[in-house]
């Protein structure tokens, strides 16, 4: 009985042993499968190539470029003009993040919804100042009960802040989370408010170490856009972190919506 038992035990390690290698394999083979499965190229449309064709691969000067994007913006509606900079940071590196704000000259041509979490006594300031949503417990019980957030930045004051901890888990995936980072937390709310209104927009790299801004409309004066473009610039420069020691800028491309890239010298 003893000897059949150890028979037993044997021939069940021998089989588990044999699923972990099948196990193995199958990953192995899934790996190399994903591996082989290459991204197909995205397709353009006949407008987009026709534009394209008007740009030479070559690094434009600021006003160039800005009257090159403007010039491919051929949408029926009223399109942005964006930036997109590729910057020669670490993005594994925590101490490289790049995040800042601008005051635009000329403010963007955005239109925005605002939320502030304040105190009652603030409320009517804030709504003064262009906020449309505007609330302190009772704003936060609702987002909590419906997980709606209508709106595209919110502000808060300090106090407010071990509040908001509550719809934390709602407002941070979707980047709404005030935050003294991006200058959203103020013990004056409403003038941040009436900053916001008035063009002042945050910006921070994404995971691939690329920041994409809106800088007014196609629609703008070329000078304007200009104006902006300049600022961003230089207020981008100012954030470059100590560790970063070789290019920093390492692409800047200018663009409409939905139009191609403009190549920027800086």
């Amino acid at each position: 009985m003893a000897k059949e038992k150890e028979v037993k035990e044997e021939k069940k390690e021998v089989a588990e042993v044999v699923e972990e290698k099948k196990v193995a394999t199958e990953e192995k083979e899934t790996k190399k499968v994903k591996k082989v499965v290459k991204k197909q190229p995205r397709k353009r449309s006949k407008r987009y190539l026709a534009l394209k064709k008007e740009i030479k691969n070559q690094r434009y000067s600021v006003e160039e470029a800005i009257e090159l994007a403007k010039k491919t913006s051929t949408t029926k509606f009223d399109g942005s003009i964006e930036v997109h900079v590729r910057l020669g940071i670490d993005i594994g590196k925590s101490d490289q993040m790049v995040r800042g704000s601008v005051k635009f000259p000329n403010a963007t041509g955005r239109k925005i919804k605002i939320a502030a979490f304040v105190e009652e006594q603030n409320q009517a300031a804030c709504k003064e100042a262009g906020a449309e949503i505007v609330g302190g417990e009772e704003l936060i019980k609702q987002i909590k009960e419906t997980k709606k957030c209508d709106f595209d930045i919110s502000v808060a004051e300090p106090k407010m802040m071990p509040k908001l901890g509550q719809i934390a888990k709602i407002l941070g995936p979707k980047g709404l989370m005030p935050t003294p980072k991006n200058q959203t937390v103020s013990p004056t709310p409403e003038k941040t408010i009436k900053e916001l209104m008035g063009g002042k927009t945050a910006f921070k790299n994404d995971a691939n170490g690329i920041i994409h801004i809106m800088i007014g409309k196609a629609s703008f004066d070329s000078k304007k856009l200009v104006e902006n473009l300049n600022i961003f610039i230089e207020e981008l420069r100012k954030l470059k972190p100590e560790k970063v020691k070789g290019e920093f800028i390492k692409r800047l491309t200018v663009c409409s919506t939905m139009g191609p890239g403009v190549k920027v010298r800086v």
